[in-house]
C-alpha cells in the first residue's frame, strides 16, 4: 500500500508539470525558454512530453495490473464477509470486546430472542439466530457497504489508469514500434508526406491539432512530437466559415467561436455547427474542440522607409506566413512575414488601457541566415509624458527577449517623414554647413571673429561627433577631452550649440515644436543602435482569420468518468460507513434469563460508544417492557 502511495504521488507531481510546461512543443522553444543545458535535461527525464514517457506509462500499467490483482485477490473474500454473520462466537468471548454488557430480565428466553430481533429490524439491522444446546446467539450486524467501497475505491484507480492508458499516447507509440510509423521531419505540403508518418482513420485514440483558415477545408490534423510531426487522417474534413473572437477591455479574448461546415469523405453528407470554448462538437466518435486562434494568411503592404543617406523606399507586398527577397548589391536578405496583430490594448496607467492600432512582426534574415525580428506598429502613440506622438519600431536578436523599441517622433502630418529629413540632413555634410552658418548669424557677433571661428569649430565638432556616434559620442569627448570639474558646465554648452544646429536643420513647420525637437534628437542618438538601414511600415492590410481545433478520439474518456464515479462512491463509504457488529447471547437462568451483549465496529470513535449505549438501553428498555 505504501508503495502504491508513492507511484500516486509521482503520477500526481508528473502531472502537475504536465499542466505546467507546455507538452510536445518544438525542441527549440524549449531551448529558448529554459537554455540547453535544462532543455537537453528535460527532455532526457521526458519532461516535454510526460503523458507519453515511458516511465509515466509504466507506472500506470504497473498500477493498473497490481491493483487489478489485489481487487481480484481480496473481491471474494469480502463477498464471503458480506454473508458471513460470525454467529459462532462464544459466549466467554464477550468479556475481550471493549463494549460488552451484561443484565438479566424476567422474560423467557424465546421471548426475549423475539423482541430483540425486532428491535434490530427496526433499526434497520440484519440478524441471525444460531440455537445452542445452553442458550441462543443472536448476530446483527449493518454497514457492510464499508467494503463494498473498498472494491469501488480500488477498481475506480484501475479504471481510471487504463483510461489514461487508452487516451494517452500509447497507442500511437504501439503503432510506431510495430506499426513502421516514423516521425516526419521535413517540411512542404501536408499531401507530400509519407503514408509511413500518416495514422490511419481507423486510429483508436489521437489527440491532434487542425488549423483551419477562414473560406479554407482542412481534413488532416498534426500530432506534434518533439522531433517532427505525425499526421492524423480524419473521416471528416472541416470548413470554417466564419472564426469569432471578442476581447476584454484588458486586450485579452473572451470569446473564441468558429461557424464550421462538417463535410463526411464518405457520405458526403454536409453538417453545419458551431464550436465554442467549452462548447465542443462530436461527429463520428471526434470531438472538436476550439484550441485557439492564428493568423489565415492575412494579406499586408508594407513601406520601406529609408534611414540612411542615398536610400531608396519599395513598397512590398506579402502574405503572412510567406516571405520576399531583398537585395541591396551584393547583399542579399530575406523579409519573413511574421504576425498580422489588428488589436494591440496596451496598458498606460493602472486604469489606462488603449487599443493602439494593428502591428507587423516580420524578419530580415541574411544569406548566413541569421535573422533578427522586428516588430513595428502602424500608428503613433502618444506617452503621457510627452506632448508628441511617436512611432514605436521594435528590435529583438533572441525571441527569448524583449523587443528593444525606437521611439520616432510623429510629425505635424502624423508620419516619419519630417524626422527621416531630419536624419537624413544630419548625415549630410552640406545640410550641416548651410545649418552652422545660419546658426552662426544668429548666435554669433560679426564684430568678434574669433569668437565666431571658436564656436564654427565647436559646432562642427558636435555636429560631426553627433553623426557618428549620438550622444555618447559627445560624452565620450567630453570624458577624454575635459577636466572633471568643467564637464557639465561644457556639456551644456555643446548641447545648447547642438539645438541650435538642429533647429536650422528641421523644417520650418518643425521649428516651433520644442518637445518634438527634443524626441528628434533622442530618436536621432538612438537611431545608431538600429541595426537595419531601413523601416518596414505597416501601410494597409486584410485580415483573415484560422480557427486552430484540437480533435481528439479518446476512448478511455467514458472508463475515466466511471472510475470517477466508482471514486466518488468508493471514498464515501470508505469515510462515511461504518461496518458494526452486535451479538447477543440469550442464557436461561430459573425462571429468568440472562442476556449479554458485544458490540464491535472497524473504527472506534465517539459515534461508535453512542450507538453502543443506546442499543443497550433499547434492547434493555424493550426487554424490560415485557
Amino acid at each position: 500500500m505504501r508503495f502504491a502511495i508513492a507511484l500516486l504521488t509521482v503520477l500526481c507531481i508528473a502531472s502537475i508539470i504536465g499542466t505546467v510546461l507546455k507538452q510536445q512543443e518544438p525542441f527549440g522553444n524549449y531551448v529558448n525558454q529554459f537554455g540547453p543545458f535544462w532543455a537537453e535535461a528535460f527532455a532526457k527525464l521526458s519532461l516535454f512530453t510526460v503523458y507519453s514517457a515511458w516511465w509515466f506509462l509504466l507506472i500506470l500499467l504497473f498500477l493498473v495490473i497490481s491493483t487489478s490483482l489485489c481487487v481480484a485477490r481480496n473481491t471474494p473474500q469480502i463477498l464471503r464477509d458480506l454473508q458471513n454473520f460470525k454467529e459462532h462466537l462464544r459466549e466467554s468471548s464477550f468479556k475481550a470486546f471493549a463494549h460488552n454488557a451484561t443484565w438479566g430480565v424476567a422474560s423467557q428466553p424465546a421471548i426475549a430472542a423475539g423482541h430483540i430481533q425486532q428491535v434490530f429490524a427496526g433499526m434497520g439491522w440484519k440478524t441471525k439466530v444460531q440455537e445452542r444446546a445452553d442458550g441462543s446467539l443472536i448476530a446483527a450486524k449493518a454497514g457492510g457497504g464499508h467494503k463494498i467501497g473498498y472494491i469501488a475505491a480500488h477498481s475506480a484507480i484501475v479504471l481510471v489508469c487504463l483510461g489514461g492508458l487508452l487516451d494517452g499516447d500509447l497507442l500511437t507509440r504501439a503503432q510506431m514500434w510495430w506499426g513502421d510509423k516514423v516521425v516526419f521531419t521535413g517540411g512542404g505540403m501536408i499531401a507530400d508526406v509519407p503514408a509511413s508518418s500518416r495514422l490511419s482513420v481507423t486510429n483508436p485514440a489521437f489527440r491532434a491539432n487542425l488549423l483551419v483558415a477562414e473560406g479554407q477545408t482542412a481534413g488532416t490534423a498534426i500530432l506534434q512530437q518533439p522531433t517532427g510531426v505525425l499526421l492524423q487522417d480524419l473521416p471528416f474534413s472541416i470548413e470554417l466559415k466564419k472564426f469569432i473572437v471578442d476581447f476584454y477591455s484588458t486586450g485579452m479574448p473572451k470569446l473564441f467561436a468558429s461557424d464550421i461546415i462538417i463535410h463526411d469523405k464518405a457520405t458526403g453528407e454536409k453538417t453545419v455547427a458551431r464550436v465554442e470554448v467549452n462548447h465542443p462538437v462530436s461527429y463520428k466518435g471526434v470531438n472538436i474542440f476550439q484550441s485557439s486562434f492564428d493568423d489565415g494568411g492575412s494579406r499586408v503592404k508594407l513601406q520601406s522607409i529609408p534611414i540612411t543617406l542615398g536610400g531608396k523606399s519599395i513598397e512590398l507586398q506579402g502574405t503572412i506566413g510567406a516571405s520576399s527577397a531583398l537585395t541591396n548589391g551584393a547583399d542579399k536578405m530575406t523579409l519573413e512575414y511574421t504576425a498580422l496583430r489588428v488589436l494591440n490594448v496596451e496598458t498606460f496607467g493602472k486604469k489606462d488601457l488603449r487599443n493602439v492600432g494593428p502591428s507587423i512582426t516580420y524578419k530580415l534574415r541574411d544569406a548566413a541566415g541569421q535573422a533578427r525580428e522586428y516588430h513595428n506598429y502602424m500608428l503613433p502613440i502618444k506617452f503621457t509624458d510627452s506632448e508628441t506622438a511617436v512611432h514605436l519600431v521594435g528590435v529583438r536578436d533572441d525571441p527569448s527577449t524583449p523587443f528593444r523599441y525606437w521611439r520616432i517622433p510623429s510629425d505635424d502630418k502624423g508620419g516619419l517623414e519630417g524626422f527621416l529629413r531630419l536624419s537624413q540632413a544630419v548625415q549630410s555634410a552640406s545640410a550641416t554647413q548651410a545649418a552652422i552658418g545660419r546658426y552662426l548669424t544668429k548666435a554669433s557677433d560679426p564684430a568678434k571673429p574669433d569668437m565666431r571661428a571658436a564656436l564654427q569649430t565647436s559646432s562642427e565638432r558636435v555636429m560631426s561627433l553627433f553623426a557618428t556616434d549620438g550622444l555618447q559620442g559627445i560624452a565620450d569627448f567630453l570624458e577624454k577631452n575635459v577636466p572633471e570639474d568643467q564637464r557639465v558646465k561644457t556639456s551644456e554648452v555643446l548641447i545648447r550649440i547642438l539645438n541650435g544646429v538642429l533647429y536650422e536643420l528641421a523644417e520650418p513647420q518643425l521649428r516651433d515644436k520644442p518637445d518634438w525637437l527634443n524626441q528628434s534628437v533622442l530618436a536621432l542618438s538612438d537611431a545608431k543602435a538600429y541595426p537595419a538601414p531601413m523601416i518596414f511600415q505597416l501601410k494597409d492590410f486584410t485580415q483573415v482569420q484560422a480557427s486552430v481545433f484540437q480533435v481528439t478520439k479518446a476512448p478511455g474518456q467514458t472508463i475515466v468518468y466511471t472510475g470517477a464515479v466508482l471514486l466518488i462512491i468508493g471514498v464515501f463509504f470508505m469515510l462515511f460507513v461504518r461496518e458494526r457488529r452486535v451479538w447477543v447471547w440469550i442464557k436461561p437462568a430459573g425462571e429468568s434469563t440472562d442476556i449479554s451483549m458485544a458490540y464491535a465496529t472497524n473504527r472506534k470513535t465517539m459515534q461508535s460508544d453512542q450507538e453502543f449505549e443506546r442499543l443497550h438501553l433499547r434492547l434493555s428498555q424493550q426487554l424490560e417492557g415485557t
